[in-house]
């Protein structure tokens, strides 16, 4: 008799067994932290894509076709006000440490150890920004650089798998911070000091070597697609798949940096799509370019494939954004691009999908800056505590993907530019920048001079309300140079005085 109870238990103690075994496993797969994957783009504009990111379509979205990025904010959330610095550099710095640039201080682009990049002016000198850019915390004997705990520092030690590819353009040539893997990453495809590429091109090696142009710019480690023909931002996304198929094999949570050299001049044409665009009757130049957008588009669309080939789609983030305005042409309805204070120069086509969390199809029209990725990254990862050598400026976002609340209410944005680019264009020069609410106030260092803009009623900042409006400048003007004061922000030299130009506060 006790033999039958065993055999009627055993069959039962099985099936519990089995289903608590399961059960752990849907537990596990539930808890595990969530891929994330951060497609950014480089010198992308606001209309540079078939996606409005504004009330309605213009002429300039039908020039382009990106299918995907419809597709991706189809599936997640649009971000009619997202911001970064005009300039590369300064972007990328505050994406790794979540600090403002007039903090940090890497407020132009960088390239050689201890050379400026600034262009001359008559009446200005520049100050000692960091020229040497971003290195590792641990780096305390690097002049003119910031050394920050970074974010894939964080997530690498909270064990997530963290793979570079593309364009890093972090700390100057010859410092520690121009490799990556010296910023918290396990793979780097591609990354280097240079913020721009010798050539898309495979058959011309991706050097600069065919139009007898400087070495420094070549693209490093592509050895292997030298002499094919093939666009370099294919090769981006076929390394990138490689890369996430290793952190697949280690069964780890992976931090995709998918930063791509396009849509970065020099242009060159992604072939599938550079026909389509010259028999749509756009110049040669002009369809360069949408080619390279359409072309940075089908990466988007492959890796987004690739998830779900893999099984992973659903418990993978995607963050979408641009590092500054564009170069590609006109802005519309924004004023100016890349180097402008003005919207054209800072204002980011964005778009993040999370599966199960974001809303899909839906859109948010609150503010926020680059900075803000620090955060909010770390918190959709999980990482509650945290320590950093820098003083974080950024806001997580995450409430505003939620639709829980939003860190615009009462907060103040703020840029800062003390240099001066070679580009040229309606606001391109040495200013500071505040957005408070509705209004905008930016202070030319050259002239002393303020615009005051009121961004909803005024997106194309045609209206100069300065004069109009004293009391709102002088409490924004107030608010600017506080904030200056507050993180020791470096001021441009009047030449003829040898001291430091007024703050905004100061006039």
């Amino acid at each position: 008799m006790n033999s039958l109870k065993n055999r009627v238990r055993q069959p039962i103690l099985v099936m519990i067994l089995c289903f608590t075994i399961f059960s752990v496993a849907q537990d596990f797969k539930e808890s595990k932290p969530p891929n994330i994957i951060f497609f950014l783009v480089d010198d992308m504009g606001w209309q540079d894509t078939s996606l409005p990111f504004w009330k309605e379509k213009t002429h300039l979205n039908q020039k382009f076709h990106t299918p995907n990025m419809e597709k991706l904010a189809s599936q997640g959330m649009m971000f009619t006000q997202a911001y970064a610095n005009s300039i590369c550099s300064p972007s990328r710095t505050s994406l790794m440490t979540g600090m403002n640039a007039a903090r940090h201080k890497v407020t132009n682009w960088t390239l050689r150890k201890n050379q400026t990049v600034d262009a001359k002016d008559d009446l200005l000198e520049f100050p000692d920004w960091n020229l040497n850019g971003l290195q590792p915390a641990s780096v305390d004997n690097i002049s003119r650089t910031i050394s920050a705990t970074t974010l894939p520092e964080i997530l690498q030690k909270n064990g997530y798998f963290t793979i570079h590819c593309g364009k890093a353009h972090w700390g100057a040539e010859g410092t520690p911070g121009a490799n990556p893997l010296n910023l918290g990453f396990d793979i780097n495809i591609a990354g280097h000091f240079a913020g721009g590429v010798g050539s898309f091109e495979g058959i011309h090696d991706f050097s600069a070597a065919w139009r007898n142009g400087d070495l420094i710019w070549d693209v490093p480690g592509m050895n292997e697609y030298h002499g094919k023909d093939i666009h370099l931002t294919d090769v981006l996304t076929i390394e990138a798949k490689d890369a996430v198929g290793k952190a697949l094999e280690e069964e780890k949570p992976f931090y995709l940096y998918m930063s791509h050299y396009a849509v970065h001049q020099p242009w060159a044409p992604h072939k599938p799509f550079y026909q389509k665009y010259i028999d749509m009757g756009l110049d040669e130049s002009a369809a360069l370019y949408a080619s390279m957008t359409e072309g940075m588009d089908k990466s988007l669309g492959e890796l987004m494939s690739f998830l779900e080939e893999k099984g992973i789609g659903d418990n993978t983030v995607i963050l979408f954004m641009s590092d500054n305005g564009g170069v590609g042409g006109s802005s519309f309805p924004l004023n100016s691009g890349k180097g402008s204070a003005y919207e054209g120069g800072i204002r980011e086509p964005m778009i993040v999908k999370w599966p199960g969390v974001v809303e899909e199809g839906s859109v948010c029209k609150e503010y926020l800056v680059i900075d803000d990725y620090f955060p909010t990254i770390l918190e959709i990862a999980g990482i509650e505590e945290y320590q950093t050598k820098q003083i974080v400026d950024g806001k997580s976002f995450v409430p505003m993907l939620k639709k829980e609340g939003t860190t615009a209410d009462g907060r103040d944005l703020f840029w800062h530019f003390p240099n001066k680019w070679g580009g040229r264009g309606p606001g391109i020069g040495t200013t500071s920048t505040i957005r408070s609410g509705n209004w905008k106030l930016v202070y030319w260092y050259k002239d002393h001079n303020f615009e005051l803009f009121n961004i909803p009623n005024d997106i194309g900042e045609k209206y100069n309300m300065a004069l109009q409006y004293p009391e709102k400048v002088k409490e924004l003007a107030s608010k600017l140079g506080s904030f200056l004061r507050e993180v020791d922000a470096t001021l441009p030299i009047n030449k003829s005085s040898g001291k430091p130009v007024p703050y905004p506060d100061e006039i």
